[in-house]
């Protein structure tokens, strides 16, 4: 099975080289795929120093554009299961074997931080447990957290699934067409660390997107 992890990254120079080495490290053979946003720093060489494949964007197109760009690179390079995980250390990668393992019961895993709740900054904790339940109502079915990155799929649903949205909102807009093409969504526990560099989501800018998502998608 050809196994493709796609790493959208900004300004991760101090993060991605260990990233990527862990994913190498504990998935034989895997691909990875890092998609620099528009850096400002050495993310694009720290990258392929590491031993990625990397594709730059000259200007920053938002976290959603580079997934698109990633997974279809990895379905070009021939990859038959895709691993998503975010390049700031946030994501362990000794946890990638265990959402690919889910692939063989379902067509989208989440890494799900539910048993780790209580280690979410309060927050970001609250602000998860509305969204989900949000994207829960849109797709049709229960989601498990939705706002989680790590995640893995198969190769037909990202040749079936293609957002609209170019910025964070894509990954909820990602799980909501899924469910409602039929696709099965699974989760599997991952840890998550919260001692990673600053998030780039600006809290206006970025929930008034997702605003504008969810009036769209209950419209349909």
């Amino acid at each position: 099975m050809r196994v493709a992890a796609v790493i959208p990254a900004r300004d991760a120079a101090g993060t991605i080289g260990a990233v990527v080495r862990g994913l190498r490290e504990v998935i034989s053979g895997v691909d990875v795929v890092v998609v620099d946003d528009g850096s400002a720093d050495l993310t694009a060489e720290r990258a392929g120093e590491a031993g990625a494949f990397v594709v730059r964007h000259a200007v920053n197109r938002g976290k959603g554009a580079a997934l698109q760009t990633g997974f279809d690179e990895a379905l070009r390079r021939g990859a038959e299961v895709v691993l998503q995980l975010d390049a700031d250390g946030q994501h362990e990668p000794s946890a990638a074997p265990r959402l690919l393992a889910a692939l063989r019961d379902w067509d989208v895993v989440v890494g799900s931080r539910n048993r780790d709740r209580g280690k979410m900054p309060w927050l970001r904790r609250a602000t998860n447990t509305v969204t989900t339940w949000v994207v829960s109502r849109l797709a049709g079915r229960p989601i498990p957290d939705s706002q989680s990155g790590y995640r893995a799929f198969r190769a037909d649903v990202l040749r079936s699934i293609r957002p609209e949205s170019l910025r964070f909102e894509y990954e909820s807009e990602f799980l909501i067409g899924a469910a409602r093409a039929g696709f099965t969504i699974g989760e599997a526990p991952v840890p998550t660390l919260y001692n990673a560099p600053g998030s780039h989501i600006h809290p206006v800018r970025d929930t008034l997107r997702f605003i504008r998502l969810v009036v769209r998608q209950w419209g349909r």
